[in-house]
């Protein structure tokens, strides 16, 4: 959500490259903040395997298709994308009961639904492929809505998968051709996971409604933001 735009609007990169940068970025950070997750329970790991295996035929689909489109429909569609995910988020948050399903020691999984995690991973992925993106914005809002996950469970659930998509989706855009700057990357890449270690530590003092709605204000603000780049500044540099 954040590692494109700050590629591609701060460090000039172009689309290509940052899609496939922040793949690397992403997929460390979620690493990192996974670990706490994982060690408080906060992780469904059936629903985070069927999940990401689903999405490995979206990411080669996605990777072809992000080829064929120029960078102001990708940064453009992405800005749609991310509003969308934001309203969602926005109401799940308003709707969350702080007690219903939550466990201080942990977390109860929702029962798995093969068909609605295939169906689900294999759309994550294709975005994945194609926006060069975790994933997250849309993981999170679909495992607390289409799978009926508390915020946190969704949060640390949608870590594991993140870390999963975006090593494949690496794999595929450097077999695709993409390029990148190891420099940029590593810099990147060392700044996402302290923030993901210091946000995993963060998290559990946060009521579950204001983190619901921290993260769609988040997002909307991005969205709005690559909104007016594309329709009155001229689209992404490059």
């Amino acid at each position: 959500m954040l590692a494109v735009p700050i590629l591609v609007y701060l460090l000039d990169q172009s689309v290509d490259e940052a899609t496939t940068t922040s793949l690397v970025v992403v997929a460390a950070g979620a690493v990192a903040g996974g670990a706490g997750h994982a060690r408080a329970h906060r992780i469904c790991w059936r629903h985070a395997l069927s999940f990401s295996a689903a999405a490995i035929p979206g990411i080669v689909a996605g990777t072809l298709a992000g080829d064929a489109a120029g960078g102001p429909v990708l940064i453009g569609t992405l800005a749609l994308i991310l509003l969308a995910a934001a309203a969602a988020t926005w109401r799940k948050a308003v709707k969350e009961d702080e007690d219903e399903g939550w466990n201080p020691d942990g977390a109860t999984c929702p029962p798995l639904r093969l068909p609605r995690d295939v169906v689900a991973g294999a759309g994550v992925g294709f975005l994945t492929g194609f926006f060069g993106v975790g994933g997250g914005f849309l993981i999170v809002p679909t495992l607390a809505i289409a799978l009926a996950f508390t915020m946190r469970t969704a949060i640390g659930t949608s870590l594991a998968i993140i870390a999963l998509t975006s090593l494949s989706g690496v794999v595929v855009h450097l077999i695709a051709g993409r390029s990148l700057e190891v420099d940029i990357t590593l810099a990147m890449t060392a700044g996402c996971i302290a923030g993901a270690v210091a946000g995993a530590v963060l998290s559990p003092r946060v009521p579950r409604q204001t983190l619901g709605r921290a993260f769609a204000v988040l997002v909307a603000g991005v969205a709005i933001y690559l909104v007016v780049s594309v329709v009155a500044l001229g689209g992404p540099p490059g």
